[in-house]
Parts: structure tokens; C-alpha cells; sequence
């Protein structure tokens, strides 16, 4: 069956590297580096990779539409199963083996940042812990780790979701078209690795209230 590991990245020049040849050593499967309009060289050196493939975005689009871009990707290649794997190396790659295996009793799984937990800044635990409890009330969707960048698509699931959020709003708005389209979502304990670059990253604060804003617009429309 074959896979793609599918890495959104937006100037991430610093880590790239390290990144995706930890991807490169744990896992046998096609990566696509979605450069999100960088303008440092992150497409430059991911381009490097003889195994990585690059898609570039002229503009900064936003986390929604580098996974669009993705999944549409996946589907045209006829590829069984998508893998989404943040750049910022917070992820271990060996747990998208554990993720990929969880697809034989799901649709969709979500990698759940619980081991080593005690390692995320406790603003990131609040925000997760609230922005848990959103999707929850907005979508009617509930998951441990809601805003994870760590998931797994098996072919019916690649099929099934279609991405309209172009920011952050995306992760939710992946469990609520699943749960949507009936899919069953599992969810994998998943190793979480904080460095400063990678707690500099992903949502603020202020992300979290465009989320929820945008949350209620998407659930409206």
C-alpha cells in the first residue's frame, strides 16, 4: 500500500533537515514538503532530499490550504493512506508507524500528544484543553488532542473529508467532516517534543480566538 507523509512548512529553514531525515530513516513512504510561501529557503533545502517531493505555494496561504494542497495530492496520486507530519520536529516519526497500523480498525487517526506530556509549556496545555472543549460544542466532535498536526487518512477518509479552512481552524474542521461523513476516528498516545523553536511555533492566544471565530462561521455556513 502506499503511503504519503504530507509536512506543511512555513520558514522553517532551521529545522527542515533534521526533520525529514528523521521522516526518511522510520518510515518507507513518499514525502511532500508543502512550502506555504517561505521566504527563507525552506524549499531550497528540502528539495535537497532525493525522496521529497516540494510544492510551493507563491503566497503565505495558511496550515488549511498547505494540507488541501496535500490531500488533493494524495488523491490525484493514488496514494491508500496520507500521513500529516508538522515541520517543526515536535513529532517522533517512528509514531507515524503506530499511526499507520491504527488504520487497519479506523479512518482516521489522530495522534494524541499525551507521552511525555509534562514537556508542553502549560499555556499550549490550556489552549489545547479549550480549543478540545470547542470542538466539542461548536462541532459536537470530541477528541483528546483536537488541534494535533500528527493524523493518518486511509483511502475512504482521503475521499471523504474536503479542507475549506485555509488557517489553524483546519484541525477541527478535519474531525467535524469526519465526523460528518461517518468515519471512524481512532486516536494513538503519541510522543510530543518541545525544543525552542518548535514552542515558538503553532497557535498563540490570539490564534486560538480566530479559531473559534472561524469555527462558528464554518459552522454556521
Amino acid at each position: 500500500m502506499r503511503t504519503l507523509v504530507v509536512v506543511p512548512a512555513y520558514n522553517e529553514a532551521a529545522v527542515i533537515a533534521k526533520t525529514l531525515r528523521g521522516l526518511l530513516d522510520a518510515v518507507d513512504a513518499d514525502v511532500l514538503v508543502v512550502d506555504d510561501g517561505s521566504w527563507d529557503n525552506t524549499a531550497g533545502i528540502a528539495s535537497t532530499f532525493r525522496r521529497v517531493r516540494v510544492a510551493r505555494h507563491m503566497l503565505n496561504m495558511g496550515l488549511g490550504a498547505s494540507l488541501e494542497t496535500g490531500l488533493e495530492a494524495a488523491r490525484r496520486g493514488g496514494y491508500d493512506r496520507l500521513v500529516t507530519f508538522d515541520a517543526d520536529g515536535q513529532h517522533n516519526p517512528e509514531d507515524v508507524l503506530r499511526l499507520i497500523d491504527a488504520l487497519g480498525g479506523c479512518d482516521l487517526a489522530i495522534g494524541v500528544r499525551r507521552v511525555y506530556f509534562e514537556r508542553m509549556p502549560p499555556v499550549k496545555r490550556f489552549g489545547n484543553f479549550m480549543l478540545n472543549m470547542l470542538t466539542w460544542l461548536i462541532f459536537g466532535v470530541r477528541c483528546g488532542d483536537s488541534q494535533s498536526g500528527l493524523r493518518a487518512f486511509n483511502r475512504k477518509a482521503l475521499e471523504s473529508v474536503r479542507v475549506r479552512a485555509s488557517r489553524y481552524e483546519v484541525s477541527s474542521e478535519i474531525l467535524y467532516e469526519a465526523s460528518r461523513n461517518r468515519l471512524r476516528v481512532g486516536e494513538v498516545p503519541v510522543e510530543v517534543i518541545y525544543t525552542e523553536h518548535s514552542i515558538r511555533r503553532g497557535t498563540s492566544v490570539v490564534d486560538g480566538f480566530k479559531i473559534l471565530w472561524r469555527m462558528i462561521l464554518h459552522r454556521r455556513i
